[in-house]
């Protein structure tokens, strides 16, 4: 059990639930005005919706801002490619950054003339010269290039040919500077003088992402090197594009943007929308097109083999996958659905407690588990923090947890909150909860393709399976195996029992060990366990891969004291990579005491899948 609907919701635009036609509800009616200090969990999180976050984003924000806000889940399968994680590393094979240098001076010709273009066809001075200038910087960064063809002594016309990918890019660059541009109205071409004004601003619009890309691409760069490690061969590469020159120039050209957009209509902000939107993926096209002539160490699945290879995904559900706990939902459901003070039961109902009653049950619960569970994770707690990973240890610290979660369970059943509630409104509540951005995409991209020979398994403490089956069934997910606990029922409504198949660290382990074990086939395992809270943490130890998703505090603090290191995953990609040598396997297995920390299921599916 985790009760954390007490605490002050991340959500800007609550769940609304219609679970009758007379009644509904919203998270917002539970949640306190000031949030508990003493909360198991750390919220908001970094993973809450992309939608979340551009609808709080300021109003004032330039549209280039909220440009890239909406769209960083793309940017992350561009860095997450094998060419980026091996240029990163600096163990990127030569000649692959030769054939990219090559591609690359065709990119910048192509922008150059974009700009070219896009400054002819703006009628304000102060534009005209923002263009004029980013259009010097971009001559710039071609010198950068030939200086070094010219240390490698390459004849790009020779040696390397335009690959489709760039083709790709640069054709639909300039048709946009030329004013071919799809979805206007009409023939699709801008033809008068007025019209063709316009031309400025859609061309930044199909030219700043690149820019932003690459302009976190290099800072993130620079951020990987170590100064004790030697020389980076690419490292006049990324001392470019992390420098404050350019990351100024990338401003310069995102504000140009906002500044020529002042004056468009909806629709034509829309045009430029989509604009921004083709352009960020024919980039990530471009990433991945570049050759490679090594191993690399994503995607992780690269060198997984149906016949021989078995992959199990298992999953937490709350928070994991979920933006609110599923105790709210059920605990809103309750109250709101639950009788007047002033109303009589039928005799063939289940007695119920007012809603009055209900919510302060609740409450009383909510606060006296939050108070026991920070002194339980006191209690587990090392004297000393251990500088070395200690499993065993660590497993006999979370028994006192399990039976913690155990004792806070049946206080819940013996209480009759969950008393009454029926079955109709539990899987119309499911098919209503939000999910993290990226979650089911992951999820679908794994178990409909028919080339993996994978499972998902869904390991979670929420009460009611139900639940969690209604929203993944929305999401038309059916194939997802769902380990949770399960109301009982009279009819359809629920008795305030629970069937405990899980509630517990120690629970969790073995339901994933029993999977495993039960998987009747002699295929090799590869095993990653996503999760967020500390009654993941015996299962993330236990998988060949263990991914943190989020930032719980009490999770690393426990962690921590025990000897386990987390360590943001792409940094940990680049350093496998440096390590990773022909000949040798990526070396991924269970109980190394690492953990690797995301914030977003875009960087868990860029990892596994690749884009």
């Amino acid at each position: 059990m985790r009760m954390r609907w007490f605490l002050r919701s991340p959500i800007k635009n609550p769940l609304n639930l219609n679970l009758s036609p007379s009644r509904s509800f919203s998270l917002r009616a539970l949640v306190p005005q000031r949030p508990s200090p003493a909360s198991p969990r750390s919220l908001p999180r970094s993973s809450v919706p992309m939608a979340a976050i551009h609808n709080h984003s300021n109003s004032e924000a330039g549209l280039a801002r909220r440009f890239w806000i909406k769209f960083t889940r793309q940017s992350i399968f561009a860095m997450y490619t094998p060419f980026a994680i091996a240029l990163a590393s600096g163990n990127l094979n030569i000649d692959s950054f030769h054939h990219y240098i090559a591609q690359d001076v065709h990119f910048l010709r192509a922008f150059a003339q974009a700009y070219e273009l896009a400054e002819e066809c703006a009628d304000d001075d102060d534009a005209k010269l923002g263009i004029c200038q980013l259009r010097k910087a971009v001559l710039e960064e071609l010198k950068m290039h030939h200086s070094l063809v010219q240390e490698w002594g390459l004849d790009l016309t020779k040696e390397h040919s335009i690959n489709s990918a760039t083709v790709r890019y640069t054709d639909f660059l300039l048709a946009t500077a030329s004013g071919k541009i799809e979805g206007l109205k009409g023939p699709g071409k801008l033809a008068t003088p007025f019209e063709k004004t316009k031309i400025s601003a859609y061309t930044l619009g199909a030219m700043t992402p690149c820019m932003r890309l690459y302009a976190v691409l290099g800072k993130k760069f620079q951020e990987l090197l170590h100064s004790n490690e030697g020389t980076h061969p690419y490292n006049k590469w990324i001392d470019n594009y992390s420098s404050d020159g350019f990351q100024a120039t990338t401003l310069q050209t995102e504000d140009l943007l906002d500044k020529l957009s002042v004056s468009l209509t909806g629709e034509e902000l829309d045009v430029i929308e989509k604009l921004y939107s083709q352009a960020m993926k024919l980039e990530i096209e471009f990433f991945s097109a570049q050759p490679l002539f090594q191993p690399t160490v994503v995607p992780l699945t690269k060198e997984h083999k149906p016949v021989e290879d078995h992959l199990i995904i298992f999953s937490d559900f709350d928070l994991t996958c979920t933006v609110v706990d599923s105790s709210a939902i059920l605990a809103e459901i309750a109250i709101v659905m639950a009788p007047r003070s002033d109303q009589n039961h039928s005799e063939d109902q289940i007695v119920r407690m007012s809603s009055s009653d209900l919510r302060n049950t609740w409450g009383f619960l909510s606060k006296q588990y939050t108070e026991e569970y920070e002194q339980c994770i006191e209690n587990i707690m090392p004297s000393d923090r251990l500088n070395y990973f200690d499993y065993k240890e660590l497993s006999v610290a979370l028994e006192q947890l399990s039976k913690f979660e155990n004792t806070a369970n049946n206080r819940v059943v013996e209480s009759g909150v969950l008393k009454g509630i029926s079955l109709e409104d539990i899987k119309r509540a499911g098919e209503r909860l939000i999910l993290q951005d990226g979650c089911t995409n992951f999820f679908h991209s794994i178990v409909k393709n028919e080339n993996l020979n994978a499972n998902v398994h869904v390991l979670s403490y929420c009460w009611c399976v139900d639940l969690i089956r209604s929203a993944f069934s929305s999401a038309n997910l059916n194939e997802l195996d769902v380990h949770a606990n399960e109301f009982t029922y009279e009819g359809s409504v629920s008795t305030g029992e629970i069937v405990k198949k899980m509630e517990s660290p120690i629970d969790k382990v073995e339901a994933f060990r029993n999977i495993l074990k039960n998987c009747n086939d002699d295929k090799k395992k590869l095993t990653v366990y996503i999760g967020d809270s500390v009654g993941d943490l015996l299962c993330l130890l236990e998988a060949d891969v263990g991914i943190v998703i989020g930032s719980s505090s009490s999770l690393r603090r426990v962690g921590t004291q025990f000897g386990i290191s987390f360590v943001p995953l792409y940094s940990g990609l680049v350093k496998k990579q440096k390590e990773y040598v022909e000949g040798t396997t990526s070396n991924w297995k269970g109980l190394s005491g690492v953990l690797y920390t995301v914030g977003s299921w875009a960087e868990v599916h860029a990892f596994i899948l690749g884009c």
